[in-house]
């Protein structure tokens, strides 16, 4: 009797010592990161839309009060990506990383560098991005992403005025 007691006790030991797995760097999920952004770079938007769930609450540079949706984040990608000559995410330099943390929800975490060449000055930019994504069922149910566009952002509103500037400078009527 004594040793059914002890086995018993062993075996619940070993049971309640198991553990889902909480970090990864390997994992479906993080492929699927891998994939999206794959989708980004060659403007592939359907696929792209294809690993979000048809509610996915977006959050780009945005508190979590002003959602948006997938088709609202490729509108505006589309927007973004118009005056580059060229983009990508660095690839060789990148960190990906699975959690499932204490909630028992699955976030895939990126930190990594996002490059761009503007069309019309050849100017080349490197920006520090993080974005995590949320994972439901295999779906991104929310993605929140963070980096500082404001050097991008000026060059561009410089280049813009020097447009303006030469139109008005060659306009006749003026």
């Amino acid at each position: 009797m004594k040793n059914a007691m002890l086995n018993g006790i062993i075996v619940l030991t070993m049971v309640g010592c198991e553990s889902k797995q909480r970090y990864t760097q390997n994992s479906k999920e993080i492929e699927t990161v891998k994939t999206i952004f794959d989708n980004y770079i060659n403007g592939d938007w359907d696929a792209y839309k294809s690993h979000y769930a048809d509610n996915a609450q977006i959050f780009i540079n945005a508190t979590e009060n002003n959602p948006a949706n997938i088709q609202e984040l490729i509108a505006q990608q589309k927007i973004e990506i118009e005056g580059l000559s060229s983009y990508s995410i660095d690839t060789e330099n990148q960190n990906l990383e699975m959690v499932l943390d204490d909630n028992g929800e699955t976030w895939v975490n990126y930190w990594g560098v996002w490059k761009g060449t503007l069309a019309a000055n050849q100017e080349t930019f490197e920006i520090p991005i993080h974005i995590t994504f949320e994972f439901v069922d295999g779906k991104i149910v929310k993605e929140l992403g963070y980096w500082d566009n404001s050097k991008i952002t000026l060059a561009m509103m410089q280049i813009q005025a020097a447009e303006a500037a030469k139109s008005t400078d060659t306009d006749p009527e003026q």
